[in-house]
Formats: structure tokens, sequence, C-alpha cells
């Protein structure tokens, strides 16, 4: 058993954290910046970070190393300094975790390539299989616990994503994928055929992160836990929808919509549960104190459902990828 399923089996469920940019900016990343040199540059403001979420209750806290690949790295010249970018991010979460007297274990997050695999793209399974384990490496020599893949949208990344991480290290290895639209991904997948696909490799624990909307985060996380059996399944929604406001982007979910999120993820199956873009200490600690039972499950209801009526989508869309113009209204 490892440390990660020890934890977990002991406590139940666990607290994950919230948005690393959102308090990155509050700390004065500026926009186009690269997140992840702050782990060289400011490590000390990246530890703080790691800290607030610690003291909002988080057990397993994720390393600022999202974009901190190859290819990501790339684009703001940093490709050749990826041990050192991610070595730093893992150290920096490491900190705050072991700062506290009990166990909080820190994740190594690995992000997409931003490149699409062959032959939609340029990027062959095996640059991809690279250029996740050369990441891996990084943070497992920065003393993360686990990998944590995430917010990716086809099964082949992920797949390679996997074999890269299980190449470099013998760490547990958790992957989330984006549910976007009407409950699939960005490039079609269901939770269903997620969960199926990814049991069979033997991956750690999978689940949701990101996404549209909290309604197809929770239904993707419902789709998982049928396919998955005992594996560990992570909700890791956002703070509600976006809203640009001028120049300045919020989300609309307060502590207390994703608190009461958190409720109908648990009662869904999800074992890891934390928050994505736009969320903060603030909505973690809610959702902590809701879901230990300290504080009463707000009186919100789930949002309205965005799921497609399968019986819309056209009878060979499996085969073509088509969808039907047709959507169930309401």
């Amino acid at each position: 058993m490892t440390v990660f399923r020890n934890l977990l089996d002991a406590k139940g469920y666990l607290i994950l954290d919230g948005a690393m940019g959102t308090q990155l900016f509050d700390a004065g990343l500026s926009s186009g910046d690269a997140p992840e040199f702050w782990n060289l540059d400011h490590p000390d403001s990246v530890s703080d970070i790691h800290r607030s979420y610690v003291a909002a209750g988080s057990d397993i806290v994720l390393t600022n190393t999202f974009g901190g690949n190859r290819q990501r790295l790339r684009l703001h010249d940093l490709h050749e300094r990826v041990a050192e970018v991610n070595t730093a991010g893992a150290k920096c979460a490491r900190v705050a975790a072991d700062e506290v007297d009990r166990p909080v274990l820190v994740a190594g997050s690995m992000g997409p390539t931003g490149e699409l695999l062959e032959p939609l793209g340029t990027l062959s399974v095996a640059d991809t299989e690279a250029t996740f384990a050369e990441q891996a490496e990084a943070l497992e020599a920065g003393g993360v616990d686990l990998i944590w893949i995430e917010t990716l949208s086809d099964l082949p990344t992920v797949e390679a994503a996997l074999s890269g991480a299980r190449r470099a290290t013998d760490l547990p290895v958790v992957a989330t994928l984006s549910f976007d639209t009407a409950g699939r991904t960005m490039m079609g997948l269901t939770g269903t055929e997620a969960g199926q696909r990814l049991s069979e490799l033997g991956i750690d624990g999978m689940g949701a992160n990101c996404g549209a909307n909290l309604a197809d985060t929770e239904a993707a996380v419902a789709d998982i836990r049928a396919e998955v059996g005992n594996l560990p399944v992570a909700s890791k929604a956002n703070a509600g929808i976006p809203i640009w406001d001028r120049s300045v982007l919020s989300y609309d979910g307060t502590p207390e919509v994703l608190a009461a999120h958190a409720c109908r993820a648990r009662e869904a199956g999800a074992n890891l549960i934390g928050a994505c873009c736009g969320s903060t200490p603030a909505h973690i600690s809610m959702m902590a104190e809701v879901l230990a039972g300290r504080v009463p499950i707000p009186d919100i209801g789930p949002p309205e459902g965005t799921r497609v009526n399968e019986a819309t989508i056209d009878p060979d869309y499996r085969q073509s990828g088509r969808r039907s113009g047709r959507r169930r209204q309401g």
C-alpha cells in the first residue's frame, strides 16, 4: 500500500486544494508570464499559497507545475530548465506540507503539452511519453508523493502521459480529464469511456477537473465511478462560470455553491474532492467544513443539467464523431 492509499483508506475521503493561478495573480503574477517560473524566482510566495490551502483543510496539494513540461515551457524559453522548474515546484509544496502535524501529501501536477498527437497534430506518442517522463522524474526528485495528470481531453494523450510517468517513477498516478461539452471532453470522450479504459491500464485514481460547468463535472464523476470499482475518484471543478468584467475575470461560484457541489460529488462517488479555476482557500475551507459535518450543507440546489440526450445523437455518432444538431432543451 502507498502512503496515498493508506491516507485515503484511513480518512474515507481526502480534500484537495484549489486554484493556483488565481492566487498567483493575486500575489503579483503578470498575464503572459510563466507561473512555473515563480518556483525559482518567488519560491516563498508559492509555498505561502500551498500553506493557505493546507490551513484551509487540504489533505493533498498540487505543485505549481501544471505547465511544467518541455512543450509548454518552450513558449517561455524555459524548455531546457524542466528539471529545475519541476524539482523546485515540488520543494515549494513539500515545505508547506511538512510544516503541519498531520499528513499532507504533495501531488506533482502535469498538465497538457498544448500539442495534439499525430495525425491531428505534430507530436508523436514517443515524444509525448518522453515529455511526461522527464517531468515526472523531476517531480519525484523534488519529493512528491504521487503524480497528478490533469486537464487532458483524449485517451491517447492520457495513456502516453501514464506510460511516461510509469517509465520514470513508481509513484501512484492519478489522471483527471476536463469535461467541457455536454458531458464530453473537447475530444468527445465520455466519463464512461475514460473510466473503462484507464481502469484497464491499472491507474491509481482518476476523475474530472476544470470543465465547462458543475453539472457536467458531477455527471462525469458519476459515470467514472460506475466503471472503476474501488479506484479513487477525483472531483476538482471550477468555481462556477467565468465572467469578464472589462479586463477582470472572476467566477460566479461562491464557497457555498462549491460546498453544495462537493456534497453532491461525494454522493456521486468522489473521494478526492477539491476545486479548480477561480477557487480560493475560502472555497476549500467551506467544502472541508461541510463535508466533515461541522457546517450545515448550504441550501443550494444542483445546477441545471447540460448533458446531451443520447437519443438525439446520430446513430453513427461513435463511428463518425458527428453529433446531431439537436439538443435537449432546458
